[in-house]
């Protein structure tokens, strides 16, 4: 729809405000583009739908804000030109022209897309406005033209970068939310729904990684993880708790693999890894173990990063981690129980003697060889060595254990 003509003349710019090159457009110049702005827009849309075929696509009233906008825009031109095409005037009159439309369509229309929208206006402006003008004029329009463009590309830059600002914002508080959550162990649905909020792929497995956050702003915390996520083509969940960053992994068949891929954005200290799980809704698991590894990993000083939970049972343990008491006794305590042919008390022998075979072999009035096939057979069962130093001391943890609560 045409805007309402003006017989006002050019507006001399304000004192101390630097003008453009070259001379003013005669008032009669402007006169004429802005009688013919709602023309201008409407060829602008046309021209859009010829050439772009996701334009065509779009529902009408997305296509009628974008109406609006090159509406806004050839207004817009007009007022710039009126003041004289001067720098301080093109930041707020640019501005202008995409406040015309809702915000939301910065997120339903891309920043590519945009700017072949304002590519095709500016190609039909181009085209048009310069036959408005007096010869004389007919250079300095075009060259106004072009300038202005480049102000209102600037602009969709603004509002663009404005746009992805607030949304990463609130993408950070949705994951710091569910980051939570995960750690409170609320239910499935909660997580179910902060997820989906996220557009969270549930890719199995799922585990939980924990380490120190680099510190400084949360936001360029959490984009050196994501960064590092899509190089590792990983799905990853993030969340800075106090001192600690809270990483949930997603699609990884080697959590602690894909923990190293993510390690960038790690600060110093240890970096643990739950175990895998098969769903986001039984991710607190995960975290749970990550989180108890993180407190007791400072107790075993060679550990390395990153490590995985189960890798720090002894250390949890000690620290009154009741999950990895559990594990203990149940996964290596009640597998050497069950399993028999005399491995907890090979065990103890091969211990109080300090690990010299063939004194544990004369404690048990056995050969040596049977000894080696026993600490084998106790290899087999538990996935722990009684010849390896790490490994012996985890056994002797789930001994231990194991004898103080057994029945529970």
């Amino acid at each position: 729809m045409p805007v309402a003509e003006t017989e006002t003349g050019a507006t001399p710019a304000p004192s101390g405000r630097p003008e453009t090159p070259g001379n003013p457009l005669l008032p009669g110049t402007l006169r004429r583009i802005e009688r013919h702005a709602g023309a201008l827009a409407s060829a602008a849309v046309a021209r859009m739908d010829e050439t772009l075929p996701w334009f065509r696509a779009l529902p009408a009233d997305q296509r009628s804000w974008v109406m609006l906008v090159a509406q806004a825009g050839v207004r817009s031109l007009v007022e710039w030109l009126r003041s004289g095409g001067t720098v301080a005037a093109s930041t707020e009159i640019s501005d202008e022209v995409f406040a015309a439309a809702p915000r939301a369509l910065a997120r339903v229309i891309t920043l590519t897309h945009t700017v072949q929208l304002i590519k095709v206006t500016v190609d039909v402006a181009e085209a048009e406005v310069p036959g408005f003008a007096e010869p004389a004029e007919h250079e300095a329009l075009i060259q106004a033209i072009l300038r202005f463009s480049r102000e209102i590309a600037f602009s969709a830059a603004r509002v663009y970068a404005r746009a992805a600002e607030s949304r990463g914002a609130w993408d950070a508080r949705l994951q710091a939310l569910l980051v939570d959550a995960l750690l409170r162990g609320d239910s499935s649905d909660v997580l179910a729904s902060r997820a989906a909020a996220l557009g969270w792929a549930d890719a199995p497995p799922v585990a939980v990684v924990v380490g120190r956050s680099p510190g400084g702003d949360i936001t360029a915390v959490l984009h050196a993880v994501y960064r590092a996520a899509r190089r590792a083509r990983l799905e990853v969940i993030a969340g800075v708790h106090g001192d600690r960053l809270v990483v949930v992994v997603g699609g990884a068949t080697d959590p602690v693999a894909a923990a190293s891929a993510l390690g960038g954005g790690f600060g110093e200290g240890p970096v643990v890894v739950g175990p895998a799980v098969p769903s986001l809704d039984q991710a607190t698991e995960s975290a749970r173990a990550a989180l108890a590894g993180f407190r007791a990993a400072p107790a075993w000083p060679g550990a390395p990063s990153p490590v995985a939970a189960d890798d720090l049972l002894p250390e949890r343990a000690l620290s009154g981690d009741m999950d990895a008491r559990r594990k203990l006794r149940h996964d290596v305590f009640g597998a050497l129980t069950r399993a028999g042919s005399g491995l907890l008390e090979t065990l103890d022998a091969f211990f109080a003697s300090g690990g010299v075979l063939e004194s544990a072999a004369r404690e048990l009035y056995v050969h040596p060889n049977t000894v080696r096939y026993r600490l084998r057979r106790v290899a087999e069962v538990t996935a722990l060595s009684p010849l390896d130093g790490r490994d012996a001391f985890a056994l002797r943890m789930a001994l231990t254990v194991g004898r103080l609560d057994p029945g529970t």
